[in-house]
């Protein structure tokens, strides 16, 4: 018995909604490949998964990092080579029990305020690990107030640096902290920005104590820059060392030792969580 043309009809029309439904979803998986996959795979630090951009990292699954700044972010000073910055990772994973990664960390010892503002000018490479960041890490400063410090110290006439010396480039490294953070915030402007201030690194000589009335001067300036982001933290840290600056500082007199990065790092944590 020969079917009707009206079965056939039926038959067809379904036949082409399945080949329709099939084309759909073939569609989709190749989406899927073509623009997911490759974004969690374009760092080699990030899980295997799709990173979404921005955002603060209190309500994100999973943690992502980008430090950035002086000698003090990269870690000089600390024989083990963690720094405050492996050790914050490693503390915010324990109180937050998320996923915590590092992407990035970007820090260049004896790097000046100025000197870090013209690096993000300029180098389009510094984007990506700052835009996948939602939580990033800042040090910088200290060589803005304390690289005649070094230098006459190399030249053995420390004597003669005083307050007002190192006082005189604050103004103009606070305008480059501004635009530091100006550029960071035009990358990323939802991450959780953390900005660790100055300590003296000189407290224990006597001749260079003062240089604290220019730290807290420079950290004055650097909480109003940064104070008013709902989403920036500033972290002092200036008490740490003057109470116990022999035990937290390393041989070089200038950046601490392993037990001061990991008090910072404490510091840091406390803030956050």
């Amino acid at each position: 018995m020969r079917p009707s043309s009206k079965l056939w009809r039926i038959v067809g029309t379904a036949a082409l909604a399945s080949t329709l439904l099939l084309a759909v979803g073939f569609a989709m998986a190749m989406r899927e490949l073509l623009v997911v996959t490759p974004l969690a795979q374009q760092t080699g630090t990030a899980p295997a998964q799709q990173i979404e951009t921005g955002g603060g990292f209190q309500n994100a699954e999973e943690i992502r990092v980008t430090a950035l700044g002086d000698s003090l972010t990269k870690g000089t000073g600390d024989n083990s080579g963690k720094g405050y910055v492996k050790t914050v990772l490693e503390l915010l994973r324990e109180e937050t029990g998320k996923p915590v990664h590092q992407i990035n960390n970007l820090a260049v010892a004896g790097l000046t305020a100025k000197e870090l503002d013209d690096m993000l000018s300029r180098d389009d490479s510094l984007e990506y690990p700052i835009k996948q960041a939602n939580l990033i890490l800042l040090t910088i400063g200290g060589n803005d107030l304390f690289r005649p410090v070094l230098e006459a110290r190399e030249s053995g006439e420390a004597g003669d640096i005083n307050l007002e010396t190192i006082e005189a480039g604050i103004p103009a490294a606070a305008e480059s902290l501004r635009s530091v953070v100006e550029r960071i915030r035009a990358i990323n402007p939802d991450a959780t920005l953390v900005y660790t201030s100055l300590y003296n690194p000189f407290y224990d000589i006597p001749d260079l104590r003062e240089g604290s009335a220019a730290v807290q001067k420079w950290n004055g300036a650097a909480y109003e820059i940064i104070g008013s982001d709902e989403l920036a933290v500033v972290v002092p840290i200036m008490d740490l060392f003057q109470q116990r600056s022999a035990d937290y500082m390393s041989s070089d007199h200038f950046h601490p030792n392993q037990q001061g990065y990991e008090r910072i790092a404490q510091r840091i944590a406390q803030a956050l969580t």
